[in-house]
């Protein structure tokens, strides 16, 4: 069976739609969605109005959880005072906009999807909003991994794609206690596989095409997509609609920090 797995939308519908076209091209059987629906982008209604008329199955991402607990879950990082700044003005502007329905809809989203050996979440598998880094410790990346409970896990978040394969491996645990004797366990994990799939709506892979990941049931090959499509529609409709104009001027170049430079000690207190 052949599964496309998509990621982070963020209320981009050109994207959205564009990505749906190649992924009916390249025959795909199932499709299965990350989260982070809405934020950032001018259209979160149209977005979450067709996930849902298609019935793919969904995780809550942490922009559609922020919005549904009122920006009380953020854990965020904003890299600057001006980035998290704009980001507040993103979640408002969305927080105000969204129809009643398609804030129940994330609601119900569940945080995490399984497929037999397959797992599905949006950050990690304990949180939306845990970044499963390429340059992440082997050992933590692994446990989210056995965490998780499968073979390959899809997730979403950074906005980078990339494949992290997890060789066999052979984990030896040793404890050493006063008054008793050393104990040492062993365990043998096989092959564990990370895939990122990247962002439909805002990719930050260095250039503004919609990324998403096409997977093989039988012969467990991955493949990374990047679809072009008219970004400058989307630009537009952001400044149309009064959003901050740098996540359009970031949109059009698949870029993340923007202002990184402003305030580079800063972390988020939310």
């Amino acid at each position: 069976m052949k599964l496309a797995v998509i990621s982070c939308i963020h209320g981009n519908y050109e994207a959205l739609n564009a990505v749906l076209s190649d992924i009916d091209t390249q025959k795909a059987d199932q499709i299965y969605c990350l989260g982070d629906l809405v934020g950032y982008g001018p259209y979160p209604n149209a977005v979450v109005e067709m996930i849902c008329s298609l019935d793919i199955p969904t995780c809550q991402g942490c922009w559609d959880e922020d919005i549904v607990e009122g920006l009380n879950a953020c854990e965020c990082s904003y890299p600057s005072q001006l980035a998290e700044k704009r980001g507040r003005l993103a979640h408002e502007w969305t927080n105000q906009r969204i129809h009643p329905e398609v804030r129940a809809y994330l609601a119900a989203l569940p945080m995490t999807l399984r497929l037999e050996n397959l797992g599905f979440v949006h950050g990690s598998p304990s949180s939306q909003h845990e970044y499963l880094l390429p340059s992440m410790d082997g050992f933590a990346a692994l446990e989210r991994v056995l965490f998780a409970d499968v073979d390959v896990l899809f997730c979403g978040h950074t906005h980078v794609p990339y494949v992290r394969d997890i060789e066999d491996a052979t984990l030896s645990v040793r404890v050493h206690q006063p008054d008793h004797s050393e104990r040492q366990h062993q365990f043998h994990t096989p092959l564990k596989r990370i895939v990122n799939v990247g962002s439909v709506g805002e990719p930050r892979h260095g250039r503004p095409h919609a990324t998403y990941v096409l997977y093989d049931t039988d012969t467990t090959q991955v493949v990374l997509r990047e679809v072009p499509y008219d970004y400058a529609k989307t630009c537009q409709a952001i400044l149309d609609q009064g959003l901050p104009p740098i996540f359009a001027w970031r949109l059009a170049r698949g870029m993340e920090f923007a202002e990184r430079a402003d305030d580079p000690n800063h972390v988020c207190q939310r």
